[in-house]
Protein backbone atom coordinates (compact mmCIF):
# COMPACT_ATOMS: atom_id res chain seq x y z
CA UNK A 1 0.00 0.00 0.00
CA UNK A 2 1.28 3.51 -1.06
CA UNK A 3 1.81 5.53 2.07
CA UNK A 4 0.96 9.31 2.95
CA UNK A 5 -2.66 8.84 1.73
CA UNK A 6 -5.57 10.56 2.83
CA UNK A 7 -7.95 6.98 4.34
CA UNK A 8 -10.97 7.33 5.48
CA UNK A 9 -12.03 4.59 7.96
CA UNK A 10 -15.40 3.75 8.65
CA UNK A 11 -15.72 1.50 11.76
CA UNK A 12 -19.30 -0.17 11.59
CA UNK A 13 -21.17 -1.06 14.30
CA UNK A 14 -24.09 -2.96 15.02
CA UNK A 15 -26.55 -3.79 17.98
CA UNK A 16 -24.85 -5.88 20.97
CA UNK A 17 -21.62 -4.43 19.37
CA UNK A 18 -18.65 -6.30 21.58
CA UNK A 19 -17.41 -3.23 23.21
CA UNK A 20 -13.68 -4.29 22.47
CA UNK A 21 -14.02 -5.38 18.92
CA UNK A 22 -14.46 -1.98 18.55
CA UNK A 23 -13.25 0.07 21.01
CA UNK A 24 -9.49 -1.98 20.64
CA UNK A 25 -8.92 -0.95 16.88
CA UNK A 26 -10.73 2.70 16.98
CA UNK A 27 -8.23 3.65 19.62
CA UNK A 28 -4.94 2.28 17.86
CA UNK A 29 -6.33 4.06 14.69
CA UNK A 30 -7.30 7.05 16.54
CA UNK A 31 -3.70 7.34 18.11
CA UNK A 32 -2.09 7.00 14.60
CA UNK A 33 -4.20 9.52 13.42
CA UNK A 34 -2.78 11.80 16.64
CA UNK A 35 0.16 10.64 15.80
CA UNK A 36 0.40 12.12 12.24
CA UNK A 37 -1.42 9.30 9.92
CA UNK A 38 -3.59 10.92 6.77
CA UNK A 39 -6.33 9.42 8.31
CA UNK A 40 -10.41 10.33 8.89
CA UNK A 41 -11.96 8.19 11.53
CA UNK A 42 -16.00 7.95 11.01
CA UNK A 43 -18.19 5.38 13.59
CA UNK A 44 -21.37 5.09 11.69
CA UNK A 45 -24.45 2.68 12.31
CA UNK A 46 -27.67 2.16 11.16
CA UNK A 47 -29.26 3.95 13.72
CA UNK A 48 -28.34 7.01 16.07
CA UNK A 49 -27.07 4.76 19.60
CA UNK A 50 -26.24 1.41 19.91
CA UNK A 51 -26.36 -1.34 22.75
CA UNK A 52 -23.23 -3.18 23.61
CA UNK A 53 -21.59 -6.35 25.55
CA UNK A 54 -21.10 -4.14 28.63
CA UNK A 55 -25.03 -2.77 28.80
CA UNK A 56 -24.09 0.66 28.00
CA UNK A 57 -24.71 2.63 24.72
CA UNK A 58 -23.05 4.22 22.02
CA UNK A 59 -24.48 7.75 21.04
CA UNK A 60 -24.22 10.19 18.77
CA UNK A 61 -23.00 7.91 15.67
CA UNK A 62 -22.87 8.83 12.24
CA UNK A 63 -25.70 7.25 9.96
CA UNK A 64 -24.43 4.87 7.18
CA UNK A 65 -23.01 7.02 4.21
CA UNK A 66 -24.90 6.96 1.18
CA UNK A 67 -21.58 7.03 -0.60
CA UNK A 68 -17.63 7.16 -0.24
CA UNK A 69 -14.93 8.56 -0.74
CA UNK A 70 -11.81 6.87 -2.64
CA UNK A 71 -9.24 5.08 -0.53
CA UNK A 72 -12.02 4.56 2.02
CA UNK A 73 -11.85 1.53 4.49
CA UNK A 74 -14.82 -0.30 5.74
CA UNK A 75 -14.12 -2.01 9.19
CA UNK A 76 -17.27 -4.07 10.21
CA UNK A 77 -17.39 -4.52 14.06
CA UNK A 78 -18.34 -7.67 15.45
CA UNK A 79 -21.03 -8.58 18.41
CA UNK A 80 -21.57 -10.23 21.54
CA UNK A 81 -24.13 -12.99 20.40
CA UNK A 82 -24.29 -13.72 16.85
CA UNK A 83 -26.49 -15.67 15.96
CA UNK A 84 -29.35 -13.47 17.32
CA UNK A 85 -27.34 -9.78 16.86
CA UNK A 86 -27.05 -10.98 13.16
CA UNK A 87 -30.57 -11.19 12.73
CA UNK A 88 -31.57 -7.63 13.54
CA UNK A 89 -32.95 -4.94 11.61
CA UNK A 90 -29.92 -3.10 12.08
CA UNK A 91 -27.59 -5.71 11.03
CA UNK A 92 -29.86 -6.34 8.10
CA UNK A 93 -29.62 -2.66 7.08
CA UNK A 94 -25.68 -2.91 7.26
CA UNK A 95 -25.91 -5.65 4.83
CA UNK A 96 -27.88 -3.83 2.52
CA UNK A 97 -25.79 -1.42 2.67
CA UNK A 98 -22.57 -3.28 2.31
CA UNK A 99 -23.91 -4.35 -1.01
CA UNK A 100 -24.18 -1.65 -2.22
CA UNK A 101 -22.23 1.52 -1.40
CA UNK A 102 -18.94 0.05 -1.19
CA UNK A 103 -16.88 1.02 -4.46
CA UNK A 104 -14.74 -1.16 -6.11
CA UNK A 105 -11.54 0.34 -4.37
CA UNK A 106 -13.09 0.15 -1.07
CA UNK A 107 -11.44 -2.52 0.91
CA UNK A 108 -13.37 -4.00 3.55
CA UNK A 109 -12.25 -5.26 6.94
CA UNK A 110 -13.94 -7.21 9.83
CA UNK A 111 -13.35 -7.64 13.61
CA UNK A 112 -14.30 -10.95 14.98
CA UNK A 113 -18.21 -11.90 13.99
CA UNK A 114 -18.03 -8.98 11.18
CA UNK A 115 -16.88 -11.48 9.15
CA UNK A 116 -19.88 -12.90 9.13
CA UNK A 117 -21.59 -9.87 7.51
CA UNK A 118 -19.21 -9.66 5.11
CA UNK A 119 -20.20 -13.19 4.07
CA UNK A 120 -23.80 -12.19 3.77
CA UNK A 121 -22.86 -9.29 1.58
CA UNK A 122 -21.28 -11.67 -0.97
CA UNK A 123 -17.46 -10.26 -0.03
CA UNK A 124 -15.94 -13.12 1.08
CA UNK A 125 -16.02 -15.94 -1.84
CA UNK A 126 -12.49 -17.01 -3.43
CA UNK A 127 -10.69 -15.06 -1.04
CA UNK A 128 -8.90 -15.81 2.33
CA UNK A 129 -10.49 -15.06 5.42
CA UNK A 130 -10.75 -15.82 9.34
CA UNK A 131 -13.10 -15.14 12.44
CA UNK A 132 -13.16 -15.76 15.89
CA UNK A 133 -12.23 -19.70 16.64
CA UNK A 134 -15.43 -20.20 17.77
CA UNK A 135 -17.26 -18.85 14.46
CA UNK A 136 -15.07 -20.56 12.00
CA UNK A 137 -17.77 -23.20 11.12
CA UNK A 138 -20.48 -21.16 10.80
CA UNK A 139 -18.05 -18.95 8.17
CA UNK A 140 -17.04 -21.51 6.39
CA UNK A 141 -21.56 -22.28 6.15
CA UNK A 142 -22.00 -18.95 5.36
CA UNK A 143 -19.89 -18.11 2.44
CA UNK A 144 -18.79 -21.82 1.32
CA UNK A 145 -16.09 -20.71 -1.83
CA UNK A 146 -14.43 -18.38 1.23
CA UNK A 147 -10.87 -19.84 1.84
CA UNK A 148 -11.18 -20.10 5.84
CA UNK A 149 -8.19 -19.79 7.29
CA UNK A 150 -8.54 -21.64 11.29
CA UNK A 151 -5.39 -20.47 13.35
CA UNK A 152 -4.72 -16.87 12.08
CA UNK A 153 -4.48 -13.76 14.19
CA UNK A 154 -5.41 -12.02 10.60
CA UNK A 155 -5.42 -12.66 7.49
CA UNK A 156 -4.72 -9.76 4.72
CA UNK A 157 -5.99 -10.94 1.30
CA UNK A 158 -5.76 -7.69 -0.73
CA UNK A 159 -9.26 -6.00 -0.69
CA UNK A 160 -10.64 -7.99 2.18
CA UNK A 161 -9.16 -7.95 5.76
CA UNK A 162 -10.58 -10.21 8.27
CA UNK A 163 -9.27 -11.05 11.62
CA UNK A 164 -10.23 -13.05 15.03
CA UNK A 165 -11.40 -10.06 16.97
CA UNK A 166 -11.42 -9.63 20.71
CA UNK A 167 -7.89 -8.43 21.24
CA UNK A 168 -6.62 -9.21 17.50
CA UNK A 169 -8.66 -6.46 16.29
CA UNK A 170 -5.95 -4.57 17.60
CA UNK A 171 -3.07 -6.81 15.58
CA UNK A 172 -5.43 -5.99 12.56
CA UNK A 173 -5.37 -1.98 13.46
CA UNK A 174 -1.63 -2.16 13.83
CA UNK A 175 -1.02 -3.90 10.00
CA UNK A 176 -3.17 -1.34 8.62
CA UNK A 177 -1.21 1.67 10.26
CA UNK A 178 1.63 0.19 8.54
CA UNK A 179 0.50 -0.32 5.24
CA UNK A 180 -0.59 3.19 5.32
CA UNK A 181 1.28 5.20 7.47
CA UNK A 182 4.63 3.09 7.86
CA UNK A 183 6.30 0.99 10.13
CA UNK A 184 7.87 3.20 12.10
CA UNK A 185 4.74 5.02 13.36
CA UNK A 186 2.71 2.01 13.46
CA UNK A 187 5.74 0.41 16.17
CA UNK A 188 4.91 4.30 17.81
CA UNK A 189 1.24 3.10 18.30
CA UNK A 190 2.15 -0.24 19.73
CA UNK A 191 4.65 1.20 22.54
CA UNK A 192 2.11 3.35 23.25
CA UNK A 193 -0.66 0.84 23.61
CA UNK A 194 1.77 -1.46 25.55
CA UNK A 195 1.96 -3.94 23.09
CA UNK A 196 4.25 -6.69 22.34
CA UNK A 197 5.49 -6.02 18.69
CA UNK A 198 5.11 -8.97 16.51
CA UNK A 199 8.99 -9.68 15.80
CA UNK A 200 11.18 -11.47 13.06
CA UNK A 201 13.99 -14.13 13.58
CA UNK A 202 16.75 -11.49 14.02
CA UNK A 203 15.60 -10.50 17.31
CA UNK A 204 16.06 -11.09 20.83
CA UNK A 205 13.49 -13.60 22.51
CA UNK A 206 11.22 -13.60 25.00
CA UNK A 207 11.32 -15.39 28.21
CA UNK A 208 10.33 -19.57 27.01
CA UNK A 209 7.44 -19.19 29.43
CA UNK A 210 5.98 -17.06 26.67
CA UNK A 211 7.84 -17.26 23.83
CA UNK A 212 6.49 -19.46 20.51
CA UNK A 213 3.41 -18.59 21.22
CA UNK A 214 2.86 -15.90 18.16
CA UNK A 215 0.27 -18.24 17.02
CA UNK A 216 -3.24 -19.29 17.07
CA UNK A 217 -3.61 -23.15 16.81
CA UNK A 218 -5.56 -24.46 19.90
CA UNK A 219 -3.91 -28.07 19.39
CA UNK A 220 -0.02 -26.68 19.78
CA UNK A 221 -1.40 -24.43 22.69
CA UNK A 222 -2.29 -26.94 24.48
CA UNK A 223 0.76 -28.99 23.98
CA UNK A 224 3.20 -25.83 25.25
CA UNK A 225 0.65 -25.84 28.72
CA UNK A 226 1.19 -29.48 29.02
CA UNK A 227 5.33 -28.64 29.31
CA UNK A 228 5.12 -25.34 30.83
CA UNK A 229 3.25 -27.07 33.73
CA UNK A 230 5.53 -29.47 33.94
CA UNK A 231 8.74 -29.50 32.56
CA UNK A 232 10.83 -31.60 34.10
CA UNK A 233 8.54 -34.42 33.57
CA UNK A 234 9.94 -36.70 30.90
CA UNK A 235 7.78 -35.74 28.18
CA UNK A 236 7.08 -38.25 25.06
CA UNK A 237 5.67 -37.39 22.12
CA UNK A 238 3.68 -40.06 21.91
CA UNK A 239 2.20 -39.19 25.44
CA UNK A 240 1.76 -35.12 24.14
CA UNK A 241 0.09 -36.96 21.22
CA UNK A 242 -2.42 -38.93 22.67
CA UNK A 243 -3.27 -35.76 25.09
CA UNK A 244 -4.36 -33.83 22.13
CA UNK A 245 -5.95 -36.89 20.75
CA UNK A 246 -3.41 -36.46 17.42
CA UNK A 247 -0.95 -39.14 16.08
CA UNK A 248 2.55 -38.66 17.45
CA UNK A 249 3.49 -38.24 13.58
CA UNK A 250 1.10 -35.13 13.22
CA UNK A 251 2.27 -33.67 16.82
CA UNK A 252 5.49 -33.84 15.02
CA UNK A 253 4.73 -32.06 12.02
CA UNK A 254 2.30 -29.59 13.74
CA UNK A 255 4.48 -28.22 16.63
CA UNK A 256 7.07 -26.36 14.83
CA UNK A 257 4.82 -25.59 11.77
CA UNK A 258 3.14 -23.27 14.43
CA UNK A 259 5.06 -22.64 16.87
CA UNK A 260 8.54 -21.79 14.84
CA UNK A 261 10.53 -24.32 17.51
CA UNK A 262 11.15 -27.89 17.29
CA UNK A 263 9.05 -30.09 20.26
CA UNK A 264 12.69 -31.02 21.67
CA UNK A 265 14.03 -27.83 21.95
CA UNK A 266 11.23 -26.21 23.39
CA UNK A 267 11.03 -28.18 26.72
CA UNK A 268 14.68 -27.76 26.97
CA UNK A 269 14.22 -24.19 26.59
CA UNK A 270 11.88 -24.27 29.61
CA UNK A 271 14.24 -26.41 31.13
CA UNK A 272 16.84 -24.26 31.12
CA UNK A 273 15.13 -21.38 32.20
CA UNK A 274 13.95 -23.84 35.32
CA UNK A 275 17.09 -24.13 35.87
CA UNK A 276 18.32 -20.83 35.58
CA UNK A 277 15.46 -19.61 38.10
CA UNK A 278 17.04 -22.30 40.66
CA UNK A 279 21.06 -21.20 39.97
CA UNK A 280 19.60 -17.38 40.99
CA UNK A 281 17.33 -18.28 44.24
CA UNK A 282 18.23 -22.11 45.35
CA UNK A 283 22.43 -21.29 45.51
CA UNK A 284 22.05 -24.30 48.16
CA UNK A 285 21.10 -26.63 45.53
CA UNK A 286 24.30 -28.19 43.62
CA UNK A 287 24.71 -28.26 40.07
CA UNK A 288 23.64 -32.07 39.90
CA UNK A 289 20.77 -31.70 41.87
CA UNK A 290 19.58 -28.51 39.83
CA UNK A 291 20.03 -30.58 37.03
CA UNK A 292 17.38 -33.66 38.56
CA UNK A 293 14.47 -31.60 39.57
CA UNK A 294 14.88 -30.13 35.88
CA UNK A 295 14.41 -33.72 34.38
CA UNK A 296 17.80 -33.76 32.65
CA UNK A 297 18.84 -37.16 32.47
CA UNK A 298 22.24 -36.98 34.00
CA UNK A 299 24.32 -33.40 34.83
CA UNK A 300 26.21 -34.38 31.42
CA UNK A 301 23.05 -33.97 29.84
CA UNK A 302 22.32 -30.85 31.21
CA UNK A 303 25.72 -29.17 30.64
CA UNK A 304 25.44 -30.27 27.14
CA UNK A 305 22.02 -28.73 26.52
CA UNK A 306 22.79 -25.37 28.25
CA UNK A 307 25.59 -25.10 26.06
CA UNK A 308 23.09 -25.24 23.04
CA UNK A 309 21.04 -22.63 24.97
CA UNK A 310 22.94 -21.12 26.72
CA UNK A 311 26.31 -18.66 27.37
CA UNK A 312 29.44 -20.43 29.88
CA UNK A 313 28.27 -22.96 31.96
CA UNK A 314 25.84 -23.61 34.79
CA UNK A 315 28.69 -22.95 37.23
CA UNK A 316 29.54 -19.54 35.76
CA UNK A 317 25.53 -18.90 35.64
CA UNK A 318 24.99 -19.06 39.19
CA UNK A 319 27.65 -16.70 40.49
CA UNK A 320 26.15 -14.36 37.82
CA UNK A 321 22.89 -14.71 38.45
CA UNK A 322 23.58 -14.67 42.41
CA UNK A 323 25.64 -11.76 41.67
CA UNK A 324 22.53 -9.91 39.99
CA UNK A 325 20.46 -11.18 43.01
CA UNK A 326 22.53 -9.29 45.55
CA UNK A 327 22.13 -6.02 43.56
CA UNK A 328 18.33 -6.23 42.82
CA UNK A 329 17.31 -7.13 46.84
CA UNK A 330 16.45 -3.47 48.35
CA UNK A 331 18.50 -2.10 51.17
CA UNK A 332 17.62 -2.76 54.84
CA UNK A 333 18.13 1.34 55.35
CA UNK A 334 16.61 1.92 52.10
CA UNK A 335 13.54 0.14 51.69
CA UNK A 336 11.29 0.47 48.11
Amino acid sequence: METGLNLSIWLVVTPNVLLLDYAGPAEALRMARDMGANFTLYTCAPQETVSTTLDIGLSGLAPLPETLPSTSLVIVVGNGNEEEDHQTAGANAVVSWLKKVPLPDTRLASICSGALLLAKAGYLAGHRCTTHHSLLKALAMAEPAADVEVDRVFVDDGRILTSAGISTGIDLALHIIEQYAGAQLAARVARRLVIYQRRGPNDPQLSPWLAWRNHMHPAVHRAQDAMASEPAKGWTLEELAARLFVSARHLSRLFPLHAGIGLVAYLQQLRIAMARDLLKNAPNLSVERVSEQCGFGSTRDFRRVWQLHADGTPGQARDSLSRAAMVEKPSASHPC
